[in-house]
């Protein structure tokens, strides 16, 4: 019998379908066979559920009296931008408050709704002949608003590299908090469960499929911004109803150091019609790849360490440069289950029937970076091209006279290669006046960890080195860390003054 969407929506309306998640898939592949898998299966249901920032919902507020065209527009202190119409505005996830900065954004205000919370709103104006009113205050709930539609830019990634920092400090990032010298792996993505790892051709996730978002029933838009299948990358674009939502598949949520996001509940149902989708939905953990990159490195191409699978990454820890590094979810699968089997759930009684694409989505695009007509200031523009050398088996004296000249408040230390081992300030100096016994030579008071930067290195991620590290000067040294120049506070005030950064 040839299988078609038309017949599994009766059998899900007769409640005969036979529907399966996508974990579940694997297994019964391997028990029945692929053609035994597709005369036995209907539907799979996929799921996620993680941190979706780019998100967010359009909200129409009604007009008030006398009327206002509201050119700004705060939710408890969260601005949403009303560029859109009079009464109509977009609150992003991840919008901070102006008061409570991270600890309380659009994504909170989202969850506030949602929970049946009442939220401040405030607007100002200029004021209009049609739209005479120039401020607005007042307290609204999710039933107040004509609409609250939830259109999500880009949700739902096929897949996420994982992220690892091989600097010696710890980092905040979006991929949480990364430990010094690979000291954790961190990752987000369902695997064996995400939709697009179960569709990768894209033949049934495209516009106007029906999909489970945040609790009630949404669609997929099309393609999200960023789509990048042709490299494993892509995403979806999606909309739902706020009001029919739920606060167990949407929670707000702040990442420490980063900023605010939004952890979302997201599941496709895959039509099951043919064996080229039973073999898709048999897809395992083990069957998908991602790269460990290196967030320490300030790039947008960030170097990768190894390709690892997501079954590795669930195992608790995967090996980096022949040590085990623990590895930690910033997604809950135990929650994509949830979606997964509660998307299952409504299709087998029939609450949810399915849907072909109505326009396919591209599975061979990828996504360009950014386009940048003119280039910041680097590091060897504004860097001093001299700087002062000392070795470490000279005495501190010698350090000392060198310092007292005038010339500098830093010193480079070379070694017997002429390679940068260490640094000299007058605060080392001031310390070795305490203990002189203990310190007679340059390498008894030097400091060993230095921060450098490099001729090339963009003058804003210099800056915030000297700024984290309360340091006044960076050696620049190049690839072999010879010394080639020295940036300090003094270089980055004249950029300032000459209004470059």
């Amino acid at each position: 019998m040839e299988r078609t969407i038309d017949l599994i929506n009766e059998r899900i309306r007769d409640g005969n379908a036979v529907v399966v998640t996508a974990e579940r898939m694997p297994d019964l592949v391997a028990e029945l066979g692929e053609e035994g898998a597709l005369a036995e299966v209907d539907v799979v249901t996929t799921g996620t559920f993680g941190a979706m920032c780019s998100s967010g919902v359009f909200l129409n507020f009604g007009h008030a009296d006398p009327p206002i065209r509201m050119e700004r527009v705060w939710l408890n202190d969260v601005e949403a931008y009303s560029g859109v119409a009079a009464v109509d505005a977009y609150l992003g996830a991840t919008q901070q408050s102006e008061t409570r900065r991270d600890q309380y954004g659009g994504a909170h205000v989202i969850e506030d709704l949602v929970r049946g919370h009442p939220v401040e709103m405030r607007a100002s104006s200029r004021g209009t002949d049609c739209y005479p009113r120039r401020t607005i205050r007042t307290e609204l709930g999710l039933a107040d608003l004509n609409q609250a539609v939830m259109v999500n830019p880009r949700n739902a990634y096929q897949r996420y590299n994982a992220a690892v920092n091989t600097t010696d400090r710890v980092l905040h990032t979006y991929m949480g908090m990364l430990l010094p010298n690979h000291g954790n792996v961190t990752y987000s993505g369902a695997g064996v469960l995400n939709p697009i790892s179960n569709d990768p051709s894209f033949r049934y996730i495209g516009s106007g499929v029906p999909i489970f978002l945040g609790g009630a029933e949404g669609m997929i838009i099309g393609e999200g911004t960023q789509h990048s299948p042709a490299g494993g990358f892509g995403t979806l674009m999606v909309s739902g109803d706020l009001k029919a939502m739920s606060p167990d598949y949407l929670r707000a949520a702040t990442m420490h150091g980063y900023g605010v996001t939004l952890y979302l509940g997201l599941g496709v149902p895959i039509p099951v019609l043919d064996l080229e989708t039973v073999r898709a939905t048999a897809v395992t953990d083990a069957d998908i790849q991602v790269d460990v990159v290196d967030y320490g490195v300030p790039s947008r191409a960030r170097p990768a360490l190894r390709k690892v699978s997501y079954a590795e990454l669930r195992s608790g820890h995967v090996e980096i440069e022949g040590e085990e590094v623990a590895t930690s979810p910033l997604s809950s699968f135990r929650m994509a289950r949830q979606v997964a089997s509660v998307l299952a759930d409504r299709i087998s009684s029939g609450g949810m029937t399915l849907a072909l694409p109505t326009r396919s989505i591209d599975r061979t695009k990828t996504a360009r970076p950014m386009r940048e007509t003119a280039q910041g200031p680097r590091v060897r523009e504004i860097m001093d091209r001299q700087s002062v050398a000392i070795t470490g088996d000279e005495p501190v004296t010698v350090a000392a006279r060198k310092l007292l000249k005038g010339e500098t408040n830093h010193l480079v230390v070379l070694d017997s290669e002429g390679r940068l081992a260490g640094i000299v300030t007058t605060y080392d100096l001031s310390k070795a006046v305490l203990r002189p016994e203990r310190a007679r030579s340059v390498e008894d008071v030097m400091t060993r960890r230095v921060i450098t930067t490099g001729p090339d290195e963009p003058v804003d991620i210099a800056a915030q080195k000297l700024q984290r590290n309360n340091i006044s000067a960076l050696p620049v040294v190049d690839a072999d860390r010879r010394v080639v120049g020295m940036l300090t506070g003094t270089n980055l005030s004249r950029l300032i003054g000459r209004g470059r950064i």
